[in-house]
């Protein structure tokens, strides 16, 4: 069940001919998904903590900062602080998300983001040999060699952004 879809991110991988799949993710009829993608990846014998959730930050100077982390890794905010060299930070808003990436709540991938975006790794995503990002459409997600996407993030900061 192949779906064609899309957006920057699969252009992006196309680009660098990366072999992806596109996982459907179903969506009930006011656009929430049916069940959690985690749940979803489970009952297709996949790593659900191999999904890289993308978390929008925005600093004190107004930058938005984007932590790519591996499944249900919650974000050092004083190790963050101290990387960026901004004393506050906090969460993006839900109308900011899609402002500053381009892409709605839930689809938002760790890449193909607007240079005004600062984008950062978090060292946990590549502790699998395959990974899910968001596809930049709601209700998809794509699957990819972990391999392929560091090939696509080699310039992104990588370090240990999360509490263990």
């Amino acid at each position: 069940m192949s779906h064609t879809i899309s957006s920057p991110v699969t252009e992006l991988l196309t680009q660098h001919a990366i072999d992806f799949e596109v996982i459907e993710i179903p969506l009930s009829e006011d656009k929430k998904p049916i069940r959690s993608l985690e749940e979803l990846l489970g009952s297709q014998g996949r790593n659900p903590d191999s999904v890289i959730r993308s978390l929008l930050f925005r600093t004190g100077t107004d930058k938005f900062v984007l932590l790519a982390v591996a499944g249900g890794g919650r974000a050092d905010w004083a190790t963050l602080r101290k990387h960026l060299d901004e004393r506050k930070l906090r969460m993006a808003e839900f109308t900011e998300v899609e402002y500053a990436t381009g892409y709605v709540i839930g689809a938002v991938p760790p890449i193909a983001l607007p240079k005004s975006v600062t984008v950062l790794a978090d060292e946990s995503i590549f502790a699998y040999d395959e990974v899910i990002i968001g596809s930049g459409v709601l209700g998809y997600a794509l699957a990819l060699s972990t391999n392929d996407l560091q090939e696509i993030m080699v310039d992104v900061p990588l370090g240990e952004f999360v509490k263990s």
